[in-house]
């Protein structure tokens, strides 16, 4: 409950940014409305509906919808406590309808948990389906490296991996910038190691088998693509990817490790170029050897590349800055009941430690 709001508003900002790239890979931007349906005289509804990048609208546009729902659903009865708390009457304004007039009686609490829950439903299996549909995009091609069925549970681990460690990086930042320490706890934070060590071993377990699959199926082009990835031209790349994803989370298993925050910081850090090595492994050396040699070269990113790269680690950092700024970045509704519990076992423990005090004072006053 500490780290998940959050959680989904970084979702939502990375769907943001993933929308932008079906739109710079159809080539020819001002033709994005061919993956609209719109009333056309042309015949189809969507007039490019072959295009495997269609899956891509769907499963973005979803994930966003469900995403946003659920996030703006949670979201409501702490708008409405900035709301009470608000000075200036223009900022009480925009926060009561951003709240949408909640009142916190028994009915409000009644439909929102309500609705939570089918909200929590849906996004469940949308997460493993989305993610799916993404890993099919390479999939269903018949390019050597590629042409697998285990991609879609390999996507899914992957998710979770990168999802948790891009989770840390920026909620330790947050918990040290925002006095946090009490609401996001080394408890927290060790859990979430945890996950990372159960997901990066999912994510181990997906590249040996790939390898092994190579390597069974006879097929002398898979195994070429296989081993040109981990000795061929771009052979830093793989072991990059293996050492970042692979070996290092496996340090998570020595506890003061996992409770360490600077490591822990500096080891999401590390996940997330490890992803980021994944990506380019998979794109790039499955297809920088083609069947034909004539068509072999080595791949270097233009300026155009770099910068819509860093222009979309730019619009989430700055979409997460904002929503911290006008939101509360921890849901506060729902961690008050947490912190009720650990305030009586504080209650507890201050209470059995002022009844040894008197003994202890008598003993002083016998003593002197």
């Amino acid at each position: 409950m500490a780290i998940n709001r959050s959680a989904e508003a970084m979702t939502i900002f990375a769907v943001i940014c993933a929308g932008l790239f079906p739109v710079f890979h159809m080539g020819r931007v001002w033709l994005i409305f061919f993956n609209l349906p719109y009333p056309n005289t042309r015949g189809p509804v969507w007039p490019n509906f072959n295009s495997p990048l269609m899956w891509d609208v769907f499963a973005i546009s979803t994930y966003f919808t469900v995403s946003l729902l659920f996030w703006y659903t949670g979201l409501i009865p702490d708008l409405a406590s900035v709301r009470d708390r608000a000075k200036k009457k223009f900022t009480k304004f925009c926060y009561q309808i951003a709240s949408f007039g909640w009142i916190g009686s028994a009915k409000h609490w009644q439909r929102h948990e309500a609705l939570s829950l089918v909200l929590a439903g849906i996004s469940t299996p949308l997460v493993l389906s989305v993610h799916t549909i993404v890993s099919f995009d390479f999939a269903t091609s018949v390019v050597p490296g590629w042409h697998t069925t285990i991609f879609p549970p390999y996507f899914v681990a992957g998710a979770i991996f990168s999802g948790f460690a891009m989770v840390l990086s920026l909620m330790l930042i947050a918990r040290k910038v925002l006095n946090l320490q009490q609401y996001i706890t080394l408890e927290h934070i060790e859990s979430m190691n945890k996950i990372i060590v159960v997901t990066g071993s999912i994510v181990g377990c997906a590249y040996l088998t790939e390898l092994f699959t190579a390597w069974y199926s006879g097929s002398i082009y898979e195994g070429y693509a296989f081993a040109n990835r981990a000795l061929g031209p771009y052979w830093w790349s793989y072991w990059g990817m293996m050492t970042c994803n692979v070996i290092s989370p496996q340090l998570f298993w020595v506890r003061p490790l996992r409770r360490n925050v600077w490591f822990t910081f500096f080891m999401s850090v590390v996940i997330n170029i490890g992803m980021w090595f994944e990506r380019f492994v998979i794109i790039v050396t499955s297809i920088h050897r083609d069947y034909l040699p004539s068509a072999w070269s080595y791949y270097s990113p233009t300026y155009v590349e770099i910068s819509i790269f860093l222009g979309t680690i730019g619009l989430f950092l700055t979409a997460f800055l904002l929503f911290s700024k006008v939101a509360p970045v921890i849901a506060m509704a729902e961690t008050k009941h947490i912190l009720k519990i650990s305030g009586d076992a504080q209650k507890a423990a201050a209470a059995a430690h002022h009844s040894h005090e008197p003994a202890a004072a008598s003993f002083q006053v016998h003593q002197s």
